[in-house]
């Protein structure tokens, strides 16, 4: 079975499923969206899953980042690529058919440039990843440099040629005043 009819089977089974159970929505809203109007668009997502009667129980408010790569998207008419994005989730409880439609206004939804709508494990819903948290914390990666070769005097180096090798006391010598 083709993956489009696999996933209208699972959408179906899940409109018809009274049982409530645990989302998680992630979405991406456009850059383009100013600032100040990126809290609106998490509250109008908000209000459509209260509004199908979900329960809302944790959330991670959108903050802008780069994306790993570009997303093109076919806004006006052209297709735009995007290489940053306000990233945020939230997660509900909630029947299929409540899920179903939250999914349906997430792709209506002009501002938002991407979305996912997964149902929770357990297990996931009890150890949310905090993104933002974790983005902040990363350290940048610092080189480390190597240490400078020491010198040693002319004729320990001399001797170390003719022989094929340096004399040792002379090398301790010499990284004792470098202090290597």
């Amino acid at each position: 079975m083709p993956a489009i009819e696999a996933e209208n089977v699972e959408m179906e089974e899940e409109m018809d499923s009274p049982e409530i159970h645990s989302y998680e929505l992630a979405f991406h809203v456009l850059p383009t969206i100013a600032e100040g109007e990126v809290e609106g668009v998490f509250a109008s997502i908000k209000d459509v899953i209260k509004k199908e009667g979900g329960e809302i129980f944790d959330e991670e408010a959108p903050e802008r980042f780069e994306l790993a790569y570009e997303v093109v998207r076919h806004l006006e008419g052209k297709n735009r690529g995007f290489n940053s994005a306000y990233f945020g989730w939230v997660r509900f409880k909630a029947t299929g058919a409540a899920a179903v439609v939250v999914n349906a206004e997430a792709d209506q939804n002009s501002s938002i440039l991407r979305h996912l709508l997964i149902k929770l494990t357990r297990v996931e819903e009890e150890n949310p990843f905090r993104f933002h948290d974790a983005i902040r914390d990363l350290r940048p990666v610092v080189n480390i440099e190597e240490p400078e070769a020491v010198a040693t005097d002319e004729a320990t180096a001399e001797e170390g040629d003719k022989n094929g090798e340096v004399d040792e006391e002379s090398l301790d010598k010499a990284l004792e005043e470098k202090e290597v």
